[in-house]
């Protein structure tokens, strides 16, 4: 006779006998499956499916995850590419202010004529008129704004529009005016005022329009919160899943903790994001952002040693970089840019270094002291010579308790000419790296065939020969020229400009390198490579969906191509319509 408690036995073995009891689905928030999965792992391993739990990944295999894991959202990816959120070592937030109008989209010079017109309008005459981000390549006209264009839009607004990347700027005579801009003012130290035929200034000023942005009433942090959100959200758009803000700076921390005094009635940083403000933004909106690690702008000495925080301080979410990009010179959409040779048909004109020696080593130095990573810009060959001179002779003295000798994780920003080969000696000695933005080639094309002799042109924005000759790390970024990461790719890839020519073949790399180094290495750069940057478990589920094979696909893919979905901690922050 069967008792009570035998009967619960067999009833326990016949479930445990049934079919599917053995194989009970592990529970998981997210499942992608039926695609292609770059994970970006040491092997550049490939599978099928991945799988999510609280934010980051615990499997990665084929199909048969569908029977291992049971989740809530299930996303099928009908043979799209999944990879690594991008990672952009260098860019600059830039939100439309109030009195801004954006040039970017403009395609004549009419065009932008016409948005500065419509602004003068609706602020009234008197006010400040400012925009960044037009360039002359974009133009129907090919050329540069000049003081009369702004006149004719708006003779009684004073005006400055940035030229993209920053190193340029035009402004009406309104501007110049009242920044006391005349055909007999000296260029100002570090920059130059460009002149028109009759010897009056023309409207641009390379590298210091600061001295008129000065005059500008700045926005408040109020009026720019809203602007940064959606410029920040806008990189979720183009698959950055993190970034490396390069214009970060401590100057709204409490006075005598790094801070600096605000002005009477206004604000320290005015409108600016800085580190501080970002913690309490990223505080507020959580994974609804991309993750930034932040540079901080070299404030001196003191206010270096009184901020009680250094490279690496903060979490995930928001972290301290590198002292940086502190320009040791100018750059190309100036030209200024510091060249060891004269620049292509202007003979005598090297451009412009930034530092004397002792100025940039006491730099170095200081920072180097209190345990602050370096990234400082030099794009030219003899700004780059001088700052690797810099870096290695702290390196040699200067010993960091925190790191070994080799693994400081120094870089320079830019590195857009190539340096001689002694200078790349002592980097892969002291294993400095470089932050490279491969996208120069394609929109500054005009500007390198213009300004550059044969073996410069070949050999700008080098990929190949610093990293497979002489080994040096490098991870990739935009500097907003422009900030998808696809054209960063494609000219990594291809050496192609708009024109369709290939500067430099030599220095081309292979799909699998380039996206490893908009991937995986740039966690390295911020020394996250544990937590970031590969599809591997354990690992945050920072992820981005191509509708195409970036392996395979045709190269105009990467320029024609979208994002499709953006995951921060897994949880979709960007669907294309």
């Amino acid at each position: 006779m069967l008792t009570a408690p035998k009967l619960r036995l067999l009833a326990l073995i016949a479930a445990l006998a049934a079919p599917g009891f053995a194989s009970a689905k592990t529970a998981a928030d997210l499942i992608l499956h039926n695609g292609q999965v770059l994970t970006v792992d040491a092997a550049f391993s490939r599978a099928t499916a991945v799988v999510v739990r609280a934010g980051r990944i615990v499997g990665t295999g084929g199909e048969d995850v569908l029977d291992q894991y049971s989740a809530p959202q299930v996303i099928d990816l009908h043979g799209r590419t999944l990879l690594p959120g991008f990672i952009d070592t260098h860019l600059h937030p830039i939100p439309i202010g109030p009195s801004d109008i954006d040039p970017q989209s403009a395609r004549s010079v009419g065009d932008i004529q016409a948005l500065v017109r419509a602004k003068a309008a609706e602020l009234g005459p008197g006010r400040w008129i400012t925009g960044y981000g037009w360039q002359e390549a974009a133009l129907a006209e090919h050329r540069n704004l000049t003081r009369a264009d702004l006149d004719a839009a708006a003779p009684a607004n004073p005006v400055l529009l940035v030229r993209a990347g920053a190193h340029s700027a035009v402004a009406n005579s309104l501007a110049l005016k009242l920044a006391g801009i005349d055909r007999s003012t000296p260029d100002p130290k570090g920059g130059l005022i460009e002149h028109d035929a009759s010897g009056e200034p023309g409207g641009i000023i390379r590298e210091r329009q600061d001295i008129i942005e000065a005059l500008i009433p700045p926005p408040t942090w109020a009026a720019m919160k809203a602007p940064m959100i959606q410029t920040l959200r806008g990189f979720l758009a183009l698959g950055i899943t993190s970034f490396h803000d390069a214009s970060g700076t401590i100057d709204d921390e409490p006075v005598g903790q790094g801070g600096v005094a605000p002005p009477p009635g206004g604000e320290a940083a005015s409108g600016e994001m800085t580190f501080r403000r970002a913690q309490a933004l990223y505080a507020e909106m959580g994974d609804r952002l991309p993750r930034l690690t932040m540079y901080i702008s070299y404030p001196g000495a003191e206010r270096l040693r009184a901020f009680p925080h250094h490279t690496g301080y903060g979490d995930d979410r928001v972290r301290l970089g590198a002292i940086g990009e502190n320009l040791v010179d100018g750059g190309f959409t100036g030209p200024t840019a510091w060249l060891l040779a004269d620049y292509k048909g202007q003979p005598g004109f090297r451009g412009k270094g930034r530092y004397t020696d002792a100025e940039l080593q006491d730099m170095v130095d200081q920072a180097n002291r209190l345990g602050w990573q370096l990234g400082l810009h030099c794009i030219g060959d003899a700004a780059i010579v001088q700052t690797i001179n810099a870096y290695a002779r702290s390196l040699e003295t200067i010993p960091d308790p925190a790191h070994r000798a080799d693994d400081r994780r120094w870089f320079t920003d830019h590195f857009t000419i190539m340096p001689p080969d002694a200078t790349m000696a002592t980097m892969a000695r002291d294993h400095i790296a470089i932050a490279q933005q491969p996208n120069f080639l394609y929109n500054l094309e005009n500007r390198y065939v213009a300004l550059l002799d044969d073996w410069r042109l070949a050999h700008n924005n080098p990929i190949a020969t610093p990293a497979h000759t002489f080994g040096l790390f490098m991870a990739f970024g935009s500097d907003n020229l422009p900030i998808g990461p696809l054209v960063g790719l494609y000219a990594a890839i291809t050496r192609k400009g708009p024109s369709g020519a290939v500067h430099g073949p030599e220095e081309a790399i292979g799909r699998a390198e380039a996206i490893r180094r908009y991937t995986a290495d740039g966690a390295w750069l911020s020394r996250e490579e544990a937590i970031k940057g590969s599809l591997e478990p354990g690992k945050l589920a920072d992820m981005v969906v191509l509708p195409f094979d970036p392996l395979t696909a045709d190269p105009q893919a990467f320029l024609d191509g979208k994002v499709d979905m953006t995951f921060v901690g897994g949880k979709l922050v960007y669907a294309r319509p």
